[in-house]
Formats: C-alpha cells, structure tokens, sequence
C-alpha cells in the first residue's frame, strides 16, 4: 500500500508542479504564509525524513527553497529514493501506518496547498477523477502517464 501511496504522490505532485508559471515559486498570499517554492522545499524534506524515519533515523532538516526546476528535481529524487527503500528487502525501522500518517500524508497535504496556489496565481491545475487516473507502483518521476478524464 506505501508503493501505491507514494505512486499517487507522485502522480498528483507532478500535476501540480508542472508548468507552473514564471514567478510562481515566490508567491506569498499572507504574512505567515509559506511561498511555493517553501511548500515545495518542505515536501523535500518530509520524504528524507522519511526514508530516514524508515531505516530507523529521527532527523528533521529544513532546506531552504530552491529555484522551482531544482526544488522539483529534489522532490522526485526523494520520492525515488523513498520508493527503492520499500522495494528493497531491509526491514522497516517503524510502522508504515506511521509513515502514512506523518510524512506521506503531510507531503499529500501540501500538494494540494500548490494546486491551490496555481489557482490564485492564475494558472490552475486541472481537476481529475483520480479513481480512474493512470496511477503505478514503482512510478515515481516527474514523467507520469497522461490524464485520463479531467475537468474544470
């Protein structure tokens, strides 16, 4: 179920992190407000975190933003990273009901926050029935299938 979360993680990152326009990594909608590419720097780190908390590791780190190409670069490394670890035969150093319900869904979260930032900087992303979308374990780059049935 991780391989399948982290594909879906994947799938709808790149949705959202693709195309996204010129100036948008710092955009900040209120004082307290992440930017962007903050959220982007951050979800970084919630999957290192990850695949540290998975070999058994318990160390926070937080990266400052890079530009919007890198910071997604970074993003889907982890992301690869993350999903070689749970194909690989080394054991779990915690539970994966754990490593849903901090990092995974954290990082799930703050896909969702970009999406809606696109919106508010005028570039939406496209909405999607997910259910039917082309998602696969062990996909887990930038480079996903297209969608199947998207809407406004």
């Amino acid at each position: 179920m991780l391989r399948h979360t982290l594909a879906t993680l994947a799938y709808r990152g790149a949705k959202a992190l693709r195309g996204a326009p010129e100036g948008f990594a710092g955009l900040r909608v209120g004082d307290r407000s992440r930017t962007p590419g903050e959220i982007l720097a951050h979800m970084g780190d919630l999957l290192d975190w990850a695949v540290g908390l998975a070999k058994g590791e318990h160390n926070w780190h937080d990266s400052p933003p890079l530009d919007w190409d890198q910071g997604t670069e970074r993003f889907f490394a982890a992301l690869e990273t993350f999903g070689a670890l749970l194909e690989s035969d080394l054991p779990l150093e915690c539970s994966p009901e754990k490593l849903f319900q901090g990092p995974i869904a954290d990082a799930l979260t703050h896909v969702g926050q970009i999406s809606m930032l696109r919106r508010l900087a005028g570039a939406p992303v496209l909405g999607e029935n997910y259910f039917v979308a082309p998602i696969a374990d062990g996909r887990l780059g930038l480079d996903q299938a297209a969608a199947v049935k998207e809407f406004d």
